[in-house]
């Protein structure tokens, strides 16, 4: 009887251990998987809220306002900074999207811990793409899908486009550099439009942040701003 017990036992601790190696194994080579399963049914929701908000029309004083405006950037910017006053925190704004690190997700308002369980997070201090400032996103690498786990793959040259309701804005990586968490320059307005991500550095650390730098290269209108075009 004392020998079955000690053998049920180590099976039971066994089983235990190997299921640990799993989940860290996962955890290294992918993202930390429970977390993953609440971003996806977060990711989900959020996708629709950014649908219905997306296809809510203008109204009459900005369609008004919109068709008296002579340039496709002013136009862009009109309605950027419509969107920016309107979002709230937790909003979908729009999309991001990397080939090269195969990473296509939605983007939410605000960077406070419950927001960026739902995807990368736009700093609300900086501005929305298409107002010619810096634009700021972040991002978890392990936990919540971990959107930017792969940034540190990211060299210059390569291409990040930002889907916004009004346009699409394709933007140039220019580097990398890994700075503390207090060097809060990173964000600060540089005279032409940037596009900043930050997360945090190395793996499974908060102790640094990874940020890569790029520049706007082109951009497309889309939705009013096409139409009024």
């Amino acid at each position: 009887m004392i020998r079955r017990l000690i053998r049920d036992v180590s099976s039971v601790l066994i089983l235990s251990g190997l299921l640990l190696v799993l989940d860290a194994g996962v955890t290294i080579l992918w993202q930390e998987p429970v977390t993953a399963a609440i971003g996806l049914i977060e990711r989900s929701q959020i996708n629709q809220r950014y649908l219905s908000y997306r296809s809510a029309p203008l109204s009459t004083l900005d369609q008004h306002a919109l068709v008296s405006l002579s340039s496709l950037q002013q136009r862009v910017s009109f309605l950027a900074r419509r969107e920016q006053h309107q979002v709230a925190t937790g909003d979908a704004i729009g999309r991001i999207e990397i080939s090269k690190i195969h990473i296509s997700f939605d983007i939410v308002e605000g960077t406070d811990t419950s927001t960026l369980e739902k995807g990368p997070g736009h700093y609300p201090s900086t501005a929305f793409p298409g107002l010619g400032r810096t634009v700021a996103i972040a991002g978890h690498r392990t936990t919540y899908l971990a959107p930017f786990r792969h940034i540190d793959a990211l060299s210059p040259g390569d291409k990040i486009v930002v889907r916004m309701p009004y346009a699409k804005f394709t933007y140039v990586v220019q580097y990398r550099k890994i700075v503390l968490p207090t060097a809060l320059w990173v964000i600060n307005n540089v005279g032409y439009e940037r596009l900043v991500l930050s997360a945090c550095n190395p793996l499974y650390s908060a102790a640094q942040r990874i940020i890569v730098f790029a520049r706007l290269e082109d951009l497309q209108p889309l939705g009013a701003a096409q139409s009024a075009a």
